[in-house]
């Protein structure tokens, strides 16, 4: 049997340097490419030692494990113990994900007479299989795993910031209320600009019950400004609330919005409710969410603090004199 001792060193380098990659971007940290390639070369280092027969002794546990802490010494320094636990988890966790991937697809590639015949059961009713996996399938298994990894991660955690980001949104107009989740867009400066009124958009299709049905097919076809000139031959209870506020689009193009003045609108954040009356609703004729997350957008300054609405358990209490 041939062994490339190269072949293996530089692909442990590789698979080490991916690791601590991972783990920095992971735990949002810098990471020096010298102290990367150092890290990685002693971790690609301690796999070629198998081939001496006299260093056989370093293959315990606990040097397996003081070499791990070594390497993330290498790659991100001490800093503080708590932070160097974190990144010890990250690491492993990271490992034990690529290392089961790599086991969960050979397996799930493999016959299932292939995977009962290496199957059998030792004398104290153990079970033990032996695990034999290719060089090439291990290498490339395991950055298609780090990449699967990575794009789940990334996608939860845009999801737990846009979480924080989220809101219940109730509008009244005329005793009639909609309710939908919302979006705080912390870059959104839509506003009249006559009136510097702020303008939170919704889904057209929220109001379907009070629209006409004509409307959200022209809205969606983007033409608000040309269902005004026709409202005299329509019957529309909110017609005096009607507003057309103009802006720029993403094509830098000038455009309208269909807008409602309502009554009131109450969002809730977190454990924040915010209440304000000087808004208009701009209708927007598709979704503005692909995944029917949120069907608004809220305006930055409607959950400004002179909007915030404080509960009874917030309020002041007003001071009492006592008299004997």
């Amino acid at each position: 049997m041939v062994v490339y001792i190269d072949l293996i060193f530089i692909t442990n380098l590789l698979i080490d340097g991916a690791l601590l990659w991972l783990t920095a971007w992971m735990r949002k940290q810098r990471l020096r490419w010298w102290r990367l390639a150092v890290s990685s070369t002693v971790g690609a280092m301690y796999v070629v030692m198998m081939f001496l027969p006299e260093l056989s002794f370093m293959y315990t546990f606990m040097l397996k494990f003081a070499l791990s802490l070594l390497m993330l010494w290498i790659a991100f320094g001490f800093g503080s113990l708590q932070n160097y636990i974190r990144n010890t988890g990250a690491f492993y966790m990271i490992n034990f994900a690529a290392a089961g991937g790599i086991i969960g697809i050979h397996y799930l590639l493999k016959n299932t007479g292939e995977i009962f015949n290496g199957i059998w059961f030792t004398a104290s009713g153990g079970l033990s299989f032996e695990l034999k996996i290719g060089f090439w399938f291990t290498f490339i298994t395991c950055f298609g795993v780090l990449l699967w990894f990575k794009s789940v991660y990334s996608t939860r955690r845009k999801l737990e910031n846009r979480q924080a980001y989220m809101g219940e949104v109730s509008v009244t107009i005329g005793g009639y209320t909609v309710s939908c989740n919302g979006l705080l867009d912390t870059g959104n400066q839509l506003s009249d600009p006559l009136t510097r009124t702020p303008v939170m958009v919704m889904e057209a299709s929220l109001w379907k019950e009070k629209l006409p049905a004509a409307w959200l097919q022209r809205l969606a076809e983007g033409e608000p400004d040309k269902l005004l000139l026709e409202l005299d031959a329509a019957e529309f209870e909110w017609r005096d609330r009607l507003r057309l506020v103009p802006y720029r689009g993403v094509n830098r193009g000038s455009a309208f919005m269909l807008a409602i003045k309502p009554d009131t609108v109450d969002i809730r954040i977190g454990n924040q409710t915010s209440r304000a009356a000087k808004v208009l609703i701009g209708l927007d004729g598709g979704q503005l969410s692909g995944d029917r997350s949120y069907q608004a957008i809220i305006h930055p300054e409607l959950v400004q603090e002179e909007n915030v609405v404080k509960s009874e358990a917030q309020a002041p209490v007003n001071p009492t004199s006592i008299h004997l």
